[in-house]
């Protein structure tokens, strides 16, 4: 069967992803995705921000983020926690954020162990396939990031100051971000 022909985000994504965005009055006012924690979750909280850069080092300022992430213990079936994401990115400045809790390590079936990783999908203008990429919190051992040459290892790796990860996205030019073509 032909693939068929993907297409841009445009200028309407937010309208049924993030309508608030669009000023949209949708789910109650909540976007969905836009809160991810609960009272009833555990872990240690964690507040994920940055800013998506073009080739030119300017900030993209509608695109749209989802994350999705295992829970402090490691596992993806949790009721307490959501574990999943979505915002735009902000329309003065490309920046993002999300508050969410710290993952911990998962577990194959077979075994094979990842290091704690959140994996961040982004779309926007221009993109014609959404570019799935993962955010780490150190170099440690983890079968994808070994994968990556030393030298782009850096760019998946997210930057903490106590509570706060820093994670910019670079979708072009000699910071590029590695993407996984998943």
């Amino acid at each position: 069967m032909k693939e068929t022909a993907s297409q841009t985000a445009g200028p309407y994504v937010h309208i049924g992803c993030v309508p608030s965005v669009a000023g949209l009055e949708m789910y109650r006012g909540q976007d969905l995705g836009a809160k991810m924690l609960s009272p009833d979750v555990t872990g240690e909280r964690i507040t994920l921000h940055g800013v998506i850069h073009d080739g030119s080092g300017a900030p993209v300022t509608d695109a749209m983020i989802e994350i999705w992430q295992a829970d402090a213990e490691g596992r993806f079936d949790n009721p307490a926690f959501l574990g999943w994401g979505r915002q735009a990115t902000d329309a003065q400045t490309g920046a993002f954020r999300f508050d969410t809790i710290l993952p911990g390590p998962v577990t194959q079936d077979d075994g094979t162990r990842h290091a704690p990783h959140i994996l961040m999908w982004i779309v926007a203008r221009g993109i014609n396939l959404g570019l799935m990429t993962r955010v780490y919190f150190d170099d440690g051992p983890d079968p994808v990031l070994d994968q990556v040459p030393a030298a782009r290892r850096q760019t998946l790796i997210a930057q903490r100051d106590g509570p706060k990860l820093r994670f910019d996205v670079h979708l072009q030019g000699a910071q590029e971000t590695v993407f996984f073509d998943v």
